[in-house]
């Protein structure tokens, strides 16, 4: 076995482990977690609602890039093998009429509750930390061991059937004489948001406080740094509220799907 064979089976042992330890319980949120290895958000919604979601992802696809669709009944993606979409997750999200009604670590009771969810995965930003790492840019909410700051925007995204809402997105503080390479490393990355929606005052995009996000945890902001704002995988989940959808399990923000999938194959 060559090195770059053995870096990846490594990786992939990482991520099969990570998984095994949010099925048995273990709840944290997962940016730095098996590094190299894309991460998802995830949607999933009763079979009456897919349809429009698909369309509403279509519509909007730098927040909501899709990466696989869970058809109804099924709980397995070709993205992780041996995986169940319903357990494998740090943290679940329930949501009734547009309402966060609770919180669990595993989603079987709701996906037999409602037997025909369809489930989607979202690109996932966290995809492109570790390349922005390996370029020396600083991941803030990693090095202080905290999760992402995200933001509901003033940004409406295109409607679709009954779904609408605002984006949300990430901030990561990048040193300014960094903001360019930011900018294009995560570029390579369109299946996973892409290049940044906006750079500098939070305010243009109807952030009044940047020390109180919508989701996740604050993150400092040294001198000499500036707010970056990538679109964000929880958008599906401000199309929820502001839809009033009658049913939704989602990952809570910043707990994702690791997939077996390396970093490298959403890169162009």
């Amino acid at each position: 076995m060559n090195p770059l064979q053995a870096k990846h089976q490594a990786a992939v042992a990482a991520a099969q482990a990570a998984r095994a330890d949010y099925r048995a319980g273990k709840v944290t949120p997962t940016a730095g977690v098996a590094p190299g290895m894309t991460q998802a958000n995830m949607i999933a919604l009763p079979r009456d609602w897919a349809w429009d979601f698909l369309l509403y992802a279509q519509r909007n696809p730098k927040p909501c890039p899709v990466l696989d669709v869970v058809e109804a009944g099924a709980h397995q993606t070709l993205l992780a093998a041996g995986a169940d979409v319903r357990t494998d997750i740090p943290l679940y999200r329930i949501w009734r009429d547009g309402q966060l009604v609770d919180e669990v670590t595993d989603a079987t009771p709701f996906y037999a509750e409602h037997g025909g969810l369809v489930t989607f995965l979202i690109g996932c930003s966290f995809t492109f930390e570790t390349p922005l790492q390996q370029a020396g840019i600083e991941v803030r909410h990693i090095t202080d061991g905290s999760n992402v700051a995200m933001y509901t925007t003033n940004r409406a995204c295109r409607s679709a059937g009954r779904l609408r809402g605002n984006m949300v997105v990430s901030m990561r503080p990048i040193a300014a004489d960094r903001v360019s390479d930011a900018c294009l490393i995560s570029g390579r990355f369109p299946s996973v948001h892409g290049a940044p929606v906006h750079v500098g005052d939070p305010a243009a995009i109807g952030i009044a406080d940047i020390g109180c996000p919508d989701f996740g945890d604050p993150v400092r902001i040294e001198p000499g740094e500036v707010p970056v704002f990538w679109a964000c995988g929880v958008t599906p989940q401000a199309a929820v509220m502001a839809s009033g959808v009658p049913f939704a399990v989602t990952h809570a923000p910043g707990h994702m799907f690791i997939t077996d999938v390396p970093d490298e194959h959403y890169h162009v």
